[in-house]
């Protein structure tokens, strides 16, 4: 099977993802399951093919690939779709991911994201966090807040991702997209220099290490909006991930930072609906001064039973959202509870 037609099929079936690895079928992941296309393994000479192809689609050499063991980047294919291709060497062979991704930014109410999340594009400073497990949709939820800011005020969005996933045009915005190690060399480098191009909004497509956290944290206190994500699933989670980076000596003035640049923290995971279509699912958290007085007290164990009952103020507990989906009848008991942060409290309200 040619790279054409693989990329085509994966269309055609609304697949959300390829796989492509020695001593197994090409595989398409569709609703949340792997479906392969044929019978037939792929032998580790008709894999390196395929990522040759890809490669050679894409004009990108293949030196990182081959000298590190892995490789992140995209691709565009005219009136198809564009694609975000990982490649790795696995037991000596290459193997490849490939997300597939529409060319449109999809309508955010048309895939079930609330408006207390899209609220975040009103937000004029400060920083937003977007977490959730690998493949849990967080891409797609920045696109739309992007394209929601883009769309309803004027200024200078910053993207810095790796690689560059959604395009987005210039409508009410001017939108400056910079993929890391093709138009610049790092989240690092790249955060220090776009403090000097004179933005509004700032999307750092993931924070990795200490030093991005911090820079991003110095640039939500300098009057930017700063959009980043991690990965990890609940509020609480996401503010122990990042003062644990810290040295000890240094994290309670870390709680202090993050109770005044916080604004919002969304968590988000995809579950698998009764009807095979893959759900989002979502957890919002914006700063209340009940929230910034736990964050700097230490006391992040109290945020979810604070959450869950914030309802009025806008914010959503993962496990109200999932006990919803269950009581419209639209996941199982089972989904709910194994997708939940509090697993036996929810085994008991259902």
């Amino acid at each position: 099977m040619n790279l054409d037609t693989l990329i085509r099929e994966a269309v055609e079936q609304n697949a959300s993802d390829i796989f492509i690895l020695a001593g197994f079928p090409v595989a398409l992941k569709t609703k949340g399951a792997l479906v392969p296309l044929d019978d037939e393994r792929l032998l580790p000479d008709g894999t390196q093919a395929i990522i040759e192809e890809i490669y050679h689609l894409s004009k990108r050499p293949m030196d990182r690939l081959m000298n590190t063991g892995d490789d992140d980047f995209s691709f565009a294919v005219a009136g198809l779709s564009r694609f975000r291709v990982s490649t790795y060497k696995q037991r000596g062979s290459l193997a490849a991911v490939i997300r597939v991704i529409s060319f449109g930014i999809p309508n955010w109410k048309d895939i079930n994201i609330p408006d207390e999340v899209m609220s975040i594009s009103e937000r004029s400073k400060g920083m937003v966090l977007v977490t959730g497990p690998a493949g849990g949709g967080k891409s797609t939820t920045l696109a739309c807040i992007i394209d929601q800011i883009n769309e309803t005020r004027t200024g200078h969005i910053i993207t810095l991702e790796e690689p560059i996933e959604y395009l987005h045009r210039n409508k009410m915005s001017i939108v400056s997209q910079r993929e890391i190690e093709l138009d610049t060399a790092s989240y690092l480098s790249a955060l220090a220099a776009c403090l000097r191009q004179a933005p509004d909004v700032i999307l750092v497509g993931e924070m990795r290490d200490y030093e991005t956290i911090r820079v991003s944290m110095t640039a939500s206190e300098t009057g930017h909006l700063v959009i980043s994500t991690l990965h990890t699933l609940g509020a609480a989670n996401s503010i122990d991930r990042i003062v644990d980076v810290f040295p000890s000596n240094q994290q309670p003035q870390i709680r202090m930072q993050l109770a005044m640049v916080l604004q919002s923290i969304v968590s988000q995971q995809l579950v698998q609906g009764i009807d095979g279509n893959m759900i989002p699912v979502f957890e919002v958290m914006h700063m209340t001064s009940a929230v910034r007085t736990l964050i700097r007290e230490s006391k992040t164990h109290q945020i979810n039973p604070l959450i869950a009952s914030s309802g009025g103020e806008g914010m959503i507990s993962m496990d109200n959202s999932l006990l919803t989906l269950y009581n419209q009848g639209r996941i199982t008991r089972d989904v709910a509870i194994r997708h939940s942060i509090s697993p036996d409290a929810l085994e008991k309200r259902i």
